[in-house]
């Protein structure tokens, strides 16, 4: 018993050891205020003037590019907000296209921007194309698809001609302009525009 003894006192000592720790731990872990869970609000996280944003395809070149006078983060909705903004694609074999506004919000990783005020979607004239002016309020762009689109009244002028109407879609990459709704078109050599009913006006300019 007596060889025993110091052992038992050992393991004791253990585990008053063990227990104080605990409870020490515990009481510091209560006593100090732990802050809340930050609060995400739509406050701006990051900002800048007179910026220049570039994506790139996997090769390095450079696809789109969208600048502005000022830029806006906000973390609620990971959007960016831009006063006005110059969007510009330049995909491999499509013409280059250029849109302007006085605000615009790009979002979903950057896959869309929505440009809203005085929308204005180019297409430059090359060899092969000619002018391609989209005007709108409001105007949808996804630069990874070289779309561009709005479901509110678009003028759209290619080249000599016009359309108007309520909505409209354009496929830089097919030439494909579709045009909605009750629209005026007005093709070039002809005097006095002429009036369709149907649902959708498709070309390809």
């Amino acid at each position: 018993m007596k060889e025993r003894f110091p052992s038992l006192v050992a393991v004791l000592l253990l585990a008053l050891l063990v227990i104080g720790t605990w409870w020490a731990s515990d009481y510091t872990l209560r006593s100090i205020e732990i802050d809340p869970p930050r609060r995400i609000t739509h406050e701006r996280d990051s900002w800048s003037d007179h910026f220049v944003m570039v994506r790139t395809d996997p090769q390095g070149l450079a696809i789109n590019r969208l600048e502005g006078s000022a830029m806006e983060h906000f973390p609620d909705t990971d959007a960016y907000e831009v006063t006005q903004p110059q969007a510009v694609s330049h995909h491999p074999g499509s013409p280059v296209t250029v849109g302007t506004s006085d605000h615009a919000t790009m979002d979903q990783n950057g896959e869309r921007i929505v440009m809203v005020g005085h929308a204005h979607l180019k297409r430059l004239p090359d060899a092969e194309h000619k002018l391609l002016d989209v005007r709108s309020e409001r105007l949808v762009l996804k630069p990874d698809q070289d779309l561009v689109y709005t479901d509110q009244p678009a003028l759209v002028v290619n080249g000599q001609s016009t359309m108007r109407g309520t909505g409209m879609r354009y496929d830089n990459r097919s030439r494909q302009l579709m045009v909605y709704s009750s629209s005026d078109v007005k093709i070039s050599g002809e005097e006095q525009g002429a009036r369709t009913t149907t649902p959708r006006k498709t070309s390809q300019p």
